[in-house]
């Protein structure tokens, strides 16, 4: 029988407490890879199922690591406890995430962990925005190791931001 347990609360959630349960690796390698930070995550609700390797996230989901802020409606943490690594993680609804002055917002953002390295989906009338100029697209994958990001169906808005005086 699986056991399943909700925690209500308003309170900080501290992440880092269920990793060092169930998995070791840290969504700070979304930023670096191998600078480890700790995680915290505020939400209304918690319930996390040790038989399927989930942790669920509800309402208001607020995710801190180093520079990186993520903010959603619902999060789910899948894991892996044989090799103590995080596999997934789906955030829905309202998705922004927020690193100095980059943003990207979208419905709805899967990240994926495996032997090819680690990539971020973003889908649901995804925006990244950057200061002024803003691109749009169907779907943005971001590749966190590499700095990378492939926009499909894209529109780029750039503000031409040289003064007069300049040219």
């Amino acid at each position: 029988m699986s056991r399943l347990f909700t925690i209500s609360s308003s309170a900080l959630i501290i992440l880092s407490v269920i990793l060092s349960l169930c998995c070791s690796a840290s969504a700070s390698d979304l930023i670096k890879k191998g600078e480890k930070k700790p995680i915290v995550i505020t939400s209304q609700t918690l319930t996390a199922d040790n038989k399927k390797h989930t942790a669920v996230f509800e309402g208001s989901v607020v995710a801190t690591t180093g520079d990186l802020v993520i903010y959603a409606d619902q999060m789910t943490v899948f894991y892996d406890n044989s090799d103590n690594k995080i596999k997934k993680i789906h955030a829905s609804g309202n998705v922004r995430v927020h690193n100095r002055e980059r943003a990207i917002f979208s419905d709805e953002a899967v990240y994926f962990s495996n032997g090819d390295g680690e990539k971020i989906i973003f889908s649901g009338s995804p925006r990244a925005v950057e200061g002024e100029n803003v691109i749009t697209g169907t779907q943005i994958t971001f590749y966190p190791e590499d700095d990378r990001a492939v926009v499909e169906g894209s529109r780029v808005i750039l503000q031409n931001t040289e003064k007069e005086g300049n040219k």
